[in-house]
């Protein structure tokens, strides 16, 4: 009997659980907004500039972001520029 009560709890808990909406940040885009909503709030990254985000954002519940994953942003230090060695001459 104890085994029948806690499968039926685990269904109800299983069925009661919804399921999460994964937040992506495309890192094809370097601007994203994050609009608040009643059911759920979400991001979306598909603007090239803050300003153009601004314009979609501007009488909603949104705010623009600077996507931390842009693949554009990353840009690998310059290579160190080799010194040369002074001879001293005794």
């Amino acid at each position: 009997m104890r085994a029948l009560a806690w499968t039926i709890v685990a269904i109800a808990m299983t069925s009661a659980a919804v399921p999460a909406r994964a937040q992506t940040y495309d890192p094809n885009y370097p601007v994203c907004i994050q609009v608040y909503t009643r059911g759920a709030n979400y991001i979306s990254c598909g603007f090239t500039s803050i300003a153009q985000c601004q314009m979609s954002a501007s009488g909603r519940a949104a705010q623009c972001l600077v996507n931390p994953y842009y693949a554009g942003a990353y840009q690998p230090y310059p290579a160190p520029a080799h010194r040369r060695r002074k001879h001293h001459v005794s």
